[in-house]
């Protein structure tokens, strides 16, 4: 199933510092002259999301965050709740990246609750899942995708707007990509476990595809059949390549 609007999300990581104020006002300033159709979101470091929020006021671009504690509040030095990445204007959050997985060991129960965190709190979740290249070689990537899917997505999103973000993790900035068969095959995984748990809001929910999406080779990635949109990386910190791959959609 093609979707006409796409979501199309910039994640900054940990880069952008000041300087990504004057990127993010040039694509503000490029929207706002020629909108587009598309959702465009902008997930910079959380010392950014409020200032990043005035550089693009009056533009299509909404905020997101990268990450959220999956409690409220609380004594956890260095972290930020879906409350208060709220507050700060963020209307979306990541969570379950492949990095936060194998750098803080998360699991698909941690990522769940997160989740339900962000939701609670009001946030779209953006949900990561993806492969290793040992799981893709050994023939499993359709298995581990389908039980991330399962257990990372919260019975809660039922009810509310939430995304899935398919990243094969050999494929995050590696310069490699998957080929669209491969592509189209494990978003139709997706696709058919959420339509399974969730019914219409399942079939509805976008899956966005995500490592190494550039300007080169967007356009072909974002018309395989099923993917509703691109969780971008590194190509998201230059307003000119973000918009290529905005206007490619």
């Amino acid at each position: 199933m093609k979707q006409s609007v796409k979501l199309i999300v910039g994640n900054w990581k940990m880069n952008g510092a000041a300087g990504g104020l004057e990127q993010a006002r040039l694509l503000a300033e490029a929207l706002k002259d020629q909108p587009t159709a598309n959702q465009v979101v902008l997930c910079p470091p959380a010392t950014l999301l409020e200032r990043i929020g005035s550089a693009v006021a009056g533009s299509p671009i909404q905020i997101g965050a990268q990450d959220c504690r999956a409690e409220p509040s609380g004594a956890f030095t260095g972290c930020v709740s879906a409350e208060l990445a709220s507050e700060a204007g963020a209307a979306f959050v990541i969570l379950g990246h492949s990095e936060r997985r194998a750098g803080f060991s998360e699991s698909d129960e941690l990522v769940a609750a997160k989740a339900r965190a962000a939701l609670a709190a009001g946030l779209t979740p953006i949900i990561c899942v993806g492969e290793t290249l040992e799981q893709r070689d050994a023939g499993q990537a359709a298995d581990i995708v389908e039980r991330q899917v399962r257990a990372s997505v919260p019975d809660q999103a039922r009810t509310a707007a939430f995304a899935v973000s398919y990243e094969p993790v050999w494929a995050i900035g590696t310069g490699r990509t998957p080929t669209l068969d491969q592509i189209a095959e494990i978003h139709a995984v997706v696709r058919r476990v959420l339509a399974e748990r969730f019914g219409s809001a399942g079939e509805t929910a976008p899956i966005l595809y995500g490592g190494s999406v550039n300007p080169k080779n967007a356009a072909d990635i974002l018309h395989v059949e099923g993917v509703g949109g691109a969780l971008v990386g590194g190509a998201s910190l230059k307003a000119d390549d973000f918009l290529a791959i905005i206007r490619a959609a």
